[in-house]
């Protein structure tokens, strides 16, 4: 018998996919191993809930839509992309002022510095 309906026209690959395949829980069990393909590159990561109270650290906040012709895979749709924590190019400004009189009180002042 011929199938006499309409045939859809296949839709040409997107060239913005951004998809993950799940592979199973992370070593402490917090998470879900995934690889991820997007245009010229394909990783290995995994995937955690967010946590009310935790910080996010770098990365991306994703949501992740099961695709109804291929349940092993979920499209990724980019929420956020977070920073680094440390994107300053300056360390960070340990010291305070009660630090540093206590340390010339201890120490002296360098021998380059000039008194306030």
């Amino acid at each position: 018998m011929a199938d006499d309906a309409p045939k859809k026209p296949a839709e040409p690959p997107s060239e913005a996919f951004d998809v993950v395949m799940l592979r199973g829980k992370t070593d402490d069990g917090g998470g879900t191993k995934v690889l991820r393909a997007r245009p010229g590159r394909l990783e290995a990561g995994e995937v955690r809930p967010m946590q009310e109270g935790k910080p996010l650290g770098s990365g991306e906040i994703v949501r992740l839509e099961q695709r109804p012709d291929a349940p092993a895979l979920y499209d990724v749709h980019v929420e956020h992309k977070l920073e680094s924590p440390r994107a300053s190019e300056k360390p960070a400004q340990v010291a305070t002022k009660q630090y540093r009189e206590s340390w010339e009180r201890t120490f002296g002042r360098r021998a380059t510095e000039a008194p306030n």
